[in-house]
């Protein structure tokens, strides 16, 4: 009889278990299967579109600002911006590091996002350097993710930079003419719908909507005068220890703005770290008491309303009683009498106040006031624009008849006094001040024409403004070869703890216009709190000088005085010829 032998009943039965763990696993398997299809099967088909199918927004290039002769002011800039997938992440310290390394971002600080699994994006550098994300990209870290980005850039730095303002790092614009042109500049994003294989390469793009660039935008803006105009007021404030100094320089036919400067500046490609004081384009945003500047108004305003001529005198002691308060002129002075021309040209508080007397009647200066735009936008293109701060006629106070004429106790803009002399020298007719000179594809500005005092009074004024510079406040303004009107202003500056005006804080300003028989410029200056010396013919007419000395030069304007520049050449030529001779 012959035995089983062992090994086959060993055999079987391994055999058996076998089956039966086949068939529990086919069995799980199956239900499995089973699940998927029935419960789970609609997320998973969407899960699995997803991974095959992706829409990518395409970004769009932001319009260019460009200066009036077509140099880049705001540029777009190409960059790329690197991201990673935690889930995706195998070597969070490895990307890290290497990003730290190539990027220069803070590895410490990016690890923690890295590792934290419950993202599925987080940003490892926004807008960075092209070139080093390339060299990023070839280390072919898991996890990673690149996409092409535009970064504003301002090549000139410092140059119009409060004009010009700064867009973000979503390229929205948050200042100056980026922030008043966004709609304009930033353009439209394209998308497109793309399928990807497992290891995220693009197979097929199944539609896409183009993205249209910005438009470009050109300003009023002159590079090299604002560049002359800003340097000057770095020397003034530098020379007089100021808090501020501004200019503007307007071309008084046409409202454009061919120079905006503020001192001190600041490099737009800075913004982040710049003081918030520092960025304001303080010509239309910041308001002032003007002083001196402003009885220009009160002097038309009697003029046009045939209240005076400019040869009607008066006799003016050094100081008279207006209500509760004394108003007296800058020096003292025994008793005079002054013509109205005198009066302006020697800037005399008295003299002003008197002829406002004679505006009182019912509301008649302050609808000229009204009627020079002051207490009202100019409509200047830009954001933030101040009305200034004029008081109804209704709530003028007792003295206000003699103070307000003299430019105390009302706040302008220093645009609002360049468009009021814009208006004087352009004979007569107001012109809505402006910076963009037009837009490629768009619309340009919209610009006002109104007049607001007669071309004869207009020629009046002028006539005396040219006495300011010729013999009175303004001497230090005059250009060689050019008559130059204008009009100097030193204002008292108010202060908020006493509810009166500071003794040692003032606002010099002084406004010009050239050349004065033909005029082409209106330049303002005023510098906030010199040290040193106050008046506006001291600390502010100077500067003017300076600025209008290039610009005429610059801009090719012919001299309107050239007999003056001849006798100037003879002169220098006789001294060179005496120093020659001594020499031998």
């Amino acid at each position: 009889m012959r035995r089983r032998r062992p090994s086959t009943k060993l055999a079987d039965r391994r055999l058996r278990v076998l089956l039966a763990v086949f068939a529990v696993v086919f069995g799980v398997t199956l239900a499995r299967a089973a699940w998927l299809q029935t419960v789970q099967a609609s997320g998973l088909a969407s899960k699995g579109a997803s991974q095959q199918r992706e829409s990518i927004v395409v970004p769009a290039g932001r319009g260019t600002i460009f200066d009036r002769s077509g140099v880049q002011l705001a540029i777009g800039e190409q960059a790329t911006t690197v991201y990673a997938d935690p889930k995706e992440v195998v070597n969070a310290r490895a990307v890290a590091n290497a990003a730290a390394q190539t990027l220069g971002v803070d590895a410490n600080a990016l690890y923690p996002q890295l590792v934290d699994r419950s993202k599925g994006f987080v940003y490892v550098a926004r807008e960075a350097d092209p070139v080093k994300a390339a060299a990023l990209e070839a280390k072919h870290l898991a996890g990673l993710g690149f996409y092409p980005e535009e970064r504003r850039f301002y090549p000139l730095g410092t140059v119009a930079s409060q004009v010009v303002g700064y867009a973000g790092i979503d390229d929205h614009g948050l200042a100056g003419m980026e922030l008043a042109r966004e709609g304009t500049l930033r353009g439209r994003p394209g998308r497109e719908t793309v399928i990807k294989d497992p290891l995220g390469r693009v197979l097929d793009v199944l539609n896409s909507a183009p993205e249209r660039d910005g438009h470009d935008v050109y300003l009023t803006i002159d590079h090299t005068i604002q560049a002359e105009a800003e340097d000057a007021l770095r020397s003034a404030v530098a020379q007089w220890h100021a808090k501020r100094a501004t200019a503007t320089v307007l071309d008084p036919h046409t409202g454009a703005v061919l120079a905006m400067a503020t001192a001190p500046g600041y490099d737009a490609n800075e913004f982040g770290s710049v003081p918030p004081q520092y960025q304001r384009n303080s010509p239309v945003t910041d308001v002032y008491e003007p002083g001196s500047t402003f009885k220009l108004v009160t002097v038309a305003a009697a003029l046009s309303e045939h209240l005076v001529t400019p040869m009607t005198q008066f006799f003016l002691p050094y100081s008279i009683q207006i209500a509760d308060k004394w108003i007296h002129d800058a020096e003292p002075r025994a008793a005079e009498t002054l013509s109205v021309g005198e009066i302006l040209a020697q800037s005399s508080n008295v003299g002003v106040a008197t002829i406002a007397t004679k505006l009182v009647g019912a509301t008649r200066l302050s609808d000229w006031i009204s009627r020079f735009g002051f207490g009202h936008d100019t409509g200047i293109d830009f954001p933030g624009e101040s009305p200034g701060i004029v008081l109804p006629r209704d709530k003028w106070y007792g003295s206000a008849v003699g103070t307000i004429p003299i430019g105390q106790g009302i706040a302008v803009t220093p645009i609002q006094i360049a468009a009021a002399y814009a208006a004087i020298a352009n004979y007569g007719v107001w012109v809505t001040p402006h910076l963009v000179d037009h837009v490629i594809g768009g619309a340009g500005p919209r610009v006002v024409h109104r007049r607001i005092v007669s071309t004869a009074v207009a020629r009046e004024l002028m006539a005396m403004l040219v006495n300011v510079v010729a013999e009175g406040t303004g001497t230090l303004a005059h250009v060689p070869g050019y008559d130059v009107a204008g009009k100097t202003g030193t204002a008292d500056k108010p202060d908020p703890q006493t509810g009166g005006y500071s003794t040692t804080k003032y606002v010099a300003s002084f406004v010009g216009i050239v050349p004065a028989t033909a005029p082409k410029l209106v330049i303002l200056v005023t510098v906030d709190e010199p040290q040193g010396a106050i008046f506006g013919g001291t600390v502010a007419a100077p500067v003017f000088q300076k600025i209008a000395r290039f610009a005429v030069q610059y801009l090719s304007i012919p001299p309107d005085n050239p007999s003056e520049l001849a006798a100037s050449s003879a002169s220098a030529t006789s001294q060179t010829a005496v120093s020659s001779s001594v020499g031998h």
